[in-house]
């Protein structure tokens, strides 16, 4: 069984940089995305990256959220996200595009708020 653990969420200031990790217990060879849960919303796809190399991002982070991963070792991804901006806070989490249900992980809160 695949575990996912995302890290490095905090609070930041808008205009601000975050980097998200996203580490997992094993290889994985899959399409894998970021998403993001607001208060109040459903989760969404934000960022997702295929085993190729191709991203695809949301509108809303377009040019802002950049997805990669350790090519090497399949096991760790990240989400670069700059100029962020209060609608950003949210909690963030890793798992494969489609997504499978068994692997969502606690996630890392991002709050971007001054």
């Amino acid at each position: 069984q695949v575990q996912l653990v995302e890290s490095g969420g905090g609070l930041v200031q808008p205009g601000g940089s975050l980097r998200l990790s996203c580490t997992a217990s094993k290889t994985i060879f899959s399409d894998m995305g970021w998403y993001r849960q607001a208060p109040g919303k459903q989760r969404e796809l934000v960022a997702s990256i295929t085993i190729e190399g191709r991203t695809n991002y949301a509108d809303s982070v377009q040019g802002r959220f950049t997805i990669s991963r350790v090519n090497a070792v399949n096991t760790v991804w990240y989400l670069q996200m700059n100029s962020l901006k209060p609608e950003d806070t949210a909690v963030y989490y890793c798992n494969a595009e489609p997504s499978v249900n068994l692997w969502w992980g606690k996630g890392t809160l991002v709050t971007v708020s001054s």
